[in-house]
């Protein structure tokens, strides 16, 4: 159950509509990295997690995924209020409009829609730990090259700050892989490794 705060984690205020910004920043929407994948994917890995510690720490994160995604959303949303037909022709956004008009529609740069293939929830631990590391360093990563197009000091500090929230949800991860790693022994590791998997976790098991 969560509460609903009415208004963004950090503010949003654009005053120049840029569409040509808005097609690429709309990759952390719904792109391979973006911030709906990230939610979805450790609010659903924290079901899996065995200690109450990583369930935890996916909620806090998976929560403020939600909040990038509105955070994007608004971004997405100041950029294109208000376009003339012309701005739309000269500025790269006609295939867009013709399908979403100025929607806030899931798709990454590439025009490709938002698809939970992308995401990596297996149930394993370790794997899932492993997953969402190197994932918020592919979302630093698309802020960096984000912020190497864009111009406009109002999109850069919104996006300078979703860009250094990913390295702390790094940090996080990593806080969260070491304590699995600490929990961990002979004994337990194939609770998320089942025996079955090789013949030697019997012999680990018996140890």
């Amino acid at each position: 159950m969560w509460n609903y705060d009415k208004r963004l984690i950090h503010p949003v205020s654009v005053q120049k509509p840029d569409p040509m910004s808005a097609s690429i920043i709309i990759s952390q929407l719904g792109g391979p990295h973006g911030e709906l994948g990230a939610a979805t994917r450790y609010l659903q890995q924290r079901y899996s997690m065995p200690y109450g510690e990583l369930i935890g720490i996916l909620t806090d994160v998976g929560t403020e995924e939600l909040a990038h995604v509105e955070m994007i959303s608004a971004l997405l949303y100041q950029l294109t209020r208000n376009l003339s037909e012309e701005e739309i022709r000269k500025k790269g956004y006609a295939a867009y409009f013709v399908d979403h008009t100025t929607s806030a529609y899931p798709q990454a740069a590439a025009g490709v829609p938002f698809s939970a293939s992308t995401l990596a929830v297996t149930g394993d631990t370790f794997a899932d730990l492993h997953e969402d590391m190197a994932a918020e360093q592919k979302a630093r990563l698309s802020y960096d090259n984000i912020l190497r197009l864009v111009d406009d000091p109002d999109v850069k500090d919104a996006i300078r700050f979703l860009r250094e929230r990913e390295i702390v949800h790094f940090q996080r991860f990593g806080e969260a892989l070491r304590i699995a790693q600490d929990k961990v022994n002979a004994r337990n590791f194939y609770a998320f490794n089942p025996s079955f998997d090789t013949p030697a976790a019997n012999l680990i098991q018996n140890c």
